[in-house]
């Protein structure tokens, strides 16, 4: 308080009690299909570990050999970031807060170019398997570790999170048993990612994808067909202030305008999408580079069309609760299980219906758990196993990579199970991914951007844009912004049973929470922002610290590093590329000017190797450098398998 004088008050709350409406909880039919996709999952795992069963080698598990086509990577990429948390979060967003939810699908087009046409090329012509070995090539091994460390507790973190609350908003409205999906989602997902690898995540996130196109389709249709049609729901929701979308309001504490949306959610998609292993290790497993933009580009189209299924499912959800809404009445004790409920009963006369939109949702929860237990054991093994144990064979290494995903789903669901006990932690949970994504963001952009950047300045930036994104998420969670900045559209509960104990007057004394200044300015900031602070935050210190300590001559960068932006806005001229380049030699280095032939053949290619070798590289890195193939004109895995020099 301003004043520092702290009043005591007397809180006069009246509440009014109503009578929830009888909701059937599951039955047998809807234990059939929801079984049936935990069944399917698995046999494509099994299929998928006797087809491959000759192929023993650790890439051909871990980035299904390089020779992955862009359909099913453009569906797995679409399941695995479309968790269940959009499922059930994003209609119940939208039938609080209005459909200017449909704005993020600006933010997925920006997220879709940066990646394919920024960090993408760079990625795929280094030879890389982890994203974080990228960081080692163009900076050192410290900031490799570190951000390699920081990403695996975020995914634990949040793959725990992504189990347990779907979990627990079905288990409390359907009636599902709130453990045994735990499990079963965990037990799952580790048994397929362990027997068949990435091409098994891959082909089971194409199917998930199919259920959860199906369960929102069914739930538009059936909810549609209940409420009056499209017409009919349109106008209720333009009279119920649901289709006011562009507000362009420039306040950033304001929850969710046009410009956190756009803007703030670009760099929080950006963060988490990118440069995020999960991503980027589907993205080279294509079998070029051309595939892998064309499966972003692909997969950009499924974004959108989940985004719009989930917006239209929120506004069909209104039309239906607009004169009884369940949240404010006391039916659900959370938003997330608004959806759930919802099903429940337009479906309470279609057995086996409920199961479907269940299984919808865990479909999405399953290709998160997939994507990230895959995803960590991929940068376990390649940035700790692979270089303190040089010398394993590649049968012991594919054994290693398994045992790596039975370790990291045995963790993601204890982690699930923690979330438990957690209370209101688990909101802090869920904010870990997006404040970790911002300064992982900046981290990459300073290597592939700024060639000036060293790594004292690489490794101060992270530290710098952690410190900041942590400190305006946490504060956001201790001292919550006040509800003007984020107040729920007008609900209605005028046609609600009222119970005939009717109203109950109570008082509690209360004291006023004590707010420092800091509460209503920099931790009311939108949560979209916490990305774009911690991206800044660390662009702009490596940036300062290289440029005090020493900044890196473009001349001792390998052009494969950097990506010239700066070809873009200086297009008329060659002399002023020259100069954005800052000494970086792309003319000479340009790969696409050789052939993959010509690419290992050259001495002075091989010479050059040689010594970045000398400074740290790592050989298996090099040796599978990616070459340009004049047909596709794109470059493309070669798939030379060489021996080792270890």
């Amino acid at each position: 308080m301003s004043t520092g004088v702290i009043t005591r008050k007397l809180q006069i709350s009246t509440m009014t009690s109503f009578i929830r409406p009888d909701v059937k909880n599951f039955v047998a039919w809807d234990y059939v299909v929801f079984g049936a996709l935990f069944v399917i999952s698995s046999g494509i795992g099994v299929f998928f570990a006797v087809k491959e069963r000759k192929k023993a080698s650790s890439r051909d598990f871990l980035v299904g050999g390089k020779q992955m086509t862009c359909g099913p990577v453009a569906l797995s990429l679409t399941a695995s970031f479309m968790s269940a948390v959009t499922v059930l979060g994003t209609p119940a967003e939208v039938y609080r807060y209005g459909a200017a939810f449909i704005l993020f699908f600006i933010a997925y087009t920006f997220v879709i170019i940066f990646t394919s046409e920024l960090f993408l090329p760079v990625f795929y012509r280094s030879g890389i398997t982890s994203t974080y070995e990228y960081l080692e090539l163009r900076f050192n091994k410290p900031v490799r570790v570190a951000a390699t460390l920081i990403y695996i507790i975020q995914t634990i973190l949040y793959t725990g999170v992504v189990v347990y609350a779907p979990a627990l908003a079905l288990n409390q409205v359907t009636g599902f048993d709130l453990w045994g999906s735990v499990f079963a989602t965990g037990i799952v997902c580790t048994f397929y990612c362990t027997l068949g690898g990435l091409k098994a995540v891959v082909w089971t996130d194409a199917f998930q994808l199919v259920v959860m196109l199906i369960g929102f389709l069914t739930v538009l249709i059936q909810g549609t067909l209940q409420n009056g049609g499209p017409k009919k729901i349109w106008e209720t929701a333009q009279n119920g202030s649901r289709l006011t979308v562009f507000d362009f309001d420039i306040d950033p504490l304001r929850r969710h305008t046009f410009w956190t949306i756009a803007v703030g959610g670009t760099f929080t998609w950006l963060g988490i999408y990118g440069v995020n292993q999960s991503t980027i290790q589907r993205c080279i497993s294509c079998k070029s580079e051309k595939q892998a933009k064309l499966a972003l580009y692909l997969n950009l189209v499924g974004l959108w069309v989940i985004l719009v299924c989930a917006v239209f499912s929120g506004l069909v959800m209104f039309s239906h609760f607009r004169n009884c809404d369940p949240w404010t009445a006391g039916f659900i004790s959370a938003p997330d299980q608004l959806m759930p409920y919802f099903v429940m009963i337009i479906f309470s006369s279609a057995p086996g219906l409920p199961g479907l939109f269940v299984a919808c949702a865990f479909s999405g929860t399953l290709s998160t758990v997939a994507a990230s237990i895959n995803a960590l054991a991929t940068v376990t093994f390649e940035d700790f196993i692979k270089n303190g144990l040089p010398n394993l064979s590649e049968k012991m290494n594919t054994w290693v990579s398994k045992g790596l995903c039975i370790i990291f789903g045995i963790i993601c669901t204890s982690m699930a199970v923690a979330a438990s006990l957690m209370g209101g932690v688990v909101q802090a949970s869920l904010s870990i991914h997006g404040m970790c994504g911002g300064p992982m963001l900046g981290l990459f952009t300073l290597g592939v951007v700024f060639p000036c950047t060293n790594w004292k300045g690489a490794l101060a930036g992270l530290l710098t844009g952690i410190i900041l994104a942590f400190w305006v998420g946490i504060g956001a969670f201790v001292y919550p912004a006040p509800s003007s900045k984020a107040l729920p559209l007008y609900l209605s509960t005028t046609e609600c049973a009222i119970n005939n104990t009717g109203v109950v007057a109570t008082a509690t004394p209360t004291l006023p929470p004590f707010r420092p200044q800091l509460a209503d300015s920099w931790y009311s900031l939108s949560y979209l922002y916490y990305s774009a602070v911690g991206c800044l935050g660390c662009i702009i210190t490596g940036l300062l610290i290289s440029s005090i300590t020493g900044s890196n001559k473009g001349e001792d960068i390998k052009a494969l590093l950097i990506q010239p932006v700066c070809n873009i806005f200086c297009f008329w001229s060659q002399k002023c590329k020259t100069l954005c380049w800052c000494g970086v030699d792309h003319d000479k280095k340009a790969l696409h000017e050789k052939s993959s032939k010509d690419l290992h053949k050259d001495d002075a290619e091989k010479t050059e190797r040689d010594d970045a070798l000398q400074n740290g590289l790592v050989k298996d890195i090099q040796k599978h450098i990616p070459g340009y193939n004049p047909q596709e004109k794109s470059y493309t895995n070669t798939s030379i398998e060489t021996e080792s020099y270890f």
